[in-house]
């Protein structure tokens, strides 16, 4: 049963234990591992880990901040978004903005994780362009972090000083194998 639980790569761990040590007092990431049963040595960036102790750790997270952890979910994956823009750079275009980088996510991006990386599987993401200011999007992984997801497009939008014209919203339970998100764009 193992084999077929869902998993998270190793670089999510790592960025974890940054977005950790960057937010919470010094030795939290120990805590953390420890309230969670977790080795806070044992991730190496280059494997994958059962998808429960990244829900473990955030759990513990939650627990010690008394942040919700949808909350929390949202903000890491906010956070995540300057390292993956580096990581990926080259695969986004210059004139693009959040709109084109998340129309383009699933092939442009997703595609390239995919090829550099065989033990990576992201999400898949089936995005519909509605109209020039809407784009739903449905996000698909058995690991159910469709919360991560919201944040990650809250991060694009940042990133490219959109926050203000862009509204993120799940349509669904963003606990869900499946979550619908509109984005809107104003």
């Amino acid at each position: 049963m193992e084999s077929t639980s869902p998993r998270v790569h190793g670089s999510i761990f790592f960025l974890l234990k940054k977005f950790v040590d960057q937010n919470l007092p010094a030795g939290t990431w120990a805590r953390l591992n420890e309230g969670a049963g977790t080795s806070p040595e044992s991730f190496e960036m280059t494997k994958n880990y059962p998808v429960r102790d990244i829900n473990a750790i955030v759990d513990e997270a939650s627990k010690l901040t008394g942040t919700p952890v949808n909350v929390l979910k949202e903000k890491f994956g906010e956070y995540l978004v300057p390292d993956l823009f580096l990581l990926y750079s080259s695969y986004l275009q210059p004139h693009w903005k959040t709109f084109e980088v998340l129309e383009n996510t699933e092939l442009v991006m997703h595609g390239a994780v995919r090829r550099l990386n065989s033990t990576a599987n992201p999400p898949i993401l089936n995005v519909t362009k509605v109209n020039d200011k809407l784009l739903m999007i449905d996000y698909f992984s058995h690991r159910k972090m469709g919360c991560l997801a919201v944040g990650i497009i809250k991060g694009i939008a940042w990133y490219y000083n959109e926050s203000d014209t862009v509204t993120v919203t799940p349509a669904t339970d963003p606990d869900a194998e499946r979550v619908q998100i509109k984005v809107e764009f104003k």
